[in-house]
């Protein structure tokens, strides 16, 4: 199934690094090399999503690309994507998933061991502009969780699965531990619960929500349901 096989991908990229998720998947670019992500073919064959950056590990100026093909010629950077919010660069860490008319593609990537972050681009002529990506948590608790890995949100991966050009399939996944039930209390049908051995308690939310992009590149998020969990 589609929705299966996108998290199965967001998962390898989650897992890039090493079995542990602990390093770091590097590459060091010869000059000119601008190597294409896994998914980057538009289907259109005309654009693709490429990655580069200079210096060893390609830390410096590292950043992703929409690439006019098959001349493999620069176009345009894509926002919000670089060496100040990357954990990986090798090219095989980074997963896009294009719309079937090739005008959106979503872009994944780890800024965190087990954060991921999930990037949706409109391609306008040679252009590729960020727009919104859906918050199911928010949606479902009225809160914003800040990102980070030493705090209560300990995995977040989100997922896109297109069903046309303007509309996608969105899951959101993430897993808190928490040191009571109130956030498993709060969002109880989207949620599972574990009671860890030191009393505290792991919550895994999982969100699932058809989303159509509207006037203005806004997202109309639909229905809440149950999403798919991470095993």
């Amino acid at each position: 199934m589609p929705q299966l096989r996108a998290i199965a991908a967001a998962l390898l990229i989650l897992l890039a690094a090493s079995p542990q998720a602990h390093a770091t998947a590097e590459h060091t670019y010869a000059k000119g090399e601008y190597p294409i992500i896994a998914g980057g073919w538009a289907p259109n064959q005309r654009l693709a999503i490429a990655v580069h950056g200079e210096g060893e590990g390609a830390h410096d100026r590292f950043h992703a690309y929409l690439m006019s093909e098959p001349q493999h010629r620069r176009l345009a950077v894509l926002d919000n994507i670089s060496h100040e919010n990357n954990l990986d660069t090798d090219a095989d860490a980074y997963y896009a998933e294009w719309s079937p008319d090739s005008r959106y593609v979503a872009v994944s990537f780890r800024t965190e061991r087990h954060i991921m972050t999930l990037n949706i681009y409109a391609i306008e002529g040679d252009r590729a502009r960020l727009i919104g990506t859906p918050d199911l948590f928010r949606k479902a608790t009225g809160r914003t969780v800040v990102v980070k890995t030493d705090g209560d949100m300990r995995t977040y991966v989100p997922t896109v699965t297109w069903r046309g050009p303007r509309r996608y399939d969105f899951n959101d996944y993430r897993l808190f531990v928490e040191d009571d039930r109130t956030l498993a209390d709060k969002i109880d049908e989207l949620c599972s619960v574990t009671r860890m051995e030191d009393g505290r308690y792991s919550i895994e939310f999982a969100a699932h929500a058809t989303v159509r992009i509207g006037r203005g590149k806004r997202n109309r998020i639909g229905k809440l349901r149950l999403g798919v969990f991470q095993r």
